[in-house]
């Protein structure tokens, strides 16, 4: 085999072994401006046959986010879109005493993942993020994911 051969086998395969933790994750990236009030992210989770481990929201934010949380409205709905779930989560961005970035990143960038109280309910075939901070623009928020754990993992702390 070449080398090139060789680093893309080793590239999958450790891509491969990244997944351990999660039957599921996915994330959303906004534009420049933010995340707009008008945004509704939805993640589709029709292929997950159980949902049955804890559930996570992932905030990606830059050092320009100017709170020092984010209110996130969380719905759920079946494959029929009736609403099981609708409820608003606080997720904090830094912390409030130091004014510190929570969560793990790079540069100017990080990353936060907050464990969900409750688990998805079995029905739930999507799930719909909303930004609930009564901003037009939401500046210094450049992505929301949500990720299922498998259910002998717990959550990790970010």
């Amino acid at each position: 085999m070449t080398r090139i051969q060789l680093l893309l086998l080793a590239s999958v395969l450790l891509l491969i072994s990244c997944d351990g933790d999660r039957v599921y994750e996915d994330f959303h990236s906004f534009d420049q401006k933010g995340w707009e009030a008008s945004d509704t992210v939805v993640f589709d989770l029709t292929e997950l046959n159980n949902i049955t481990g804890k559930s996570l929201v992932a905030v990606r934010y830059t050092e320009d986010f100017p709170f020092s949380n984010c209110y996130i409205k969380l719905i759920y709905r079946d494959s029929n879109k009736f609403v099981l779930n609708d409820t608003v989560w606080n997720v904090p961005i830094f912390d409030t005493q130091s004014g510190k970035p929570l969560g793990k990143g790079f540069g100017n960038t990080y990353t936060i993942y907050d464990t969900l109280p409750f688990s998805l309910p079995s029905k739930a075939k999507e799930v719909l993020l909303l930004q609930y901070m009564r901003q037009a623009e939401l500046e210094g928020i450049e992505a929301i994911g949500i990720k299922v754990l498998r259910p002998e993992f717990q959550p990790k702390t970010y």
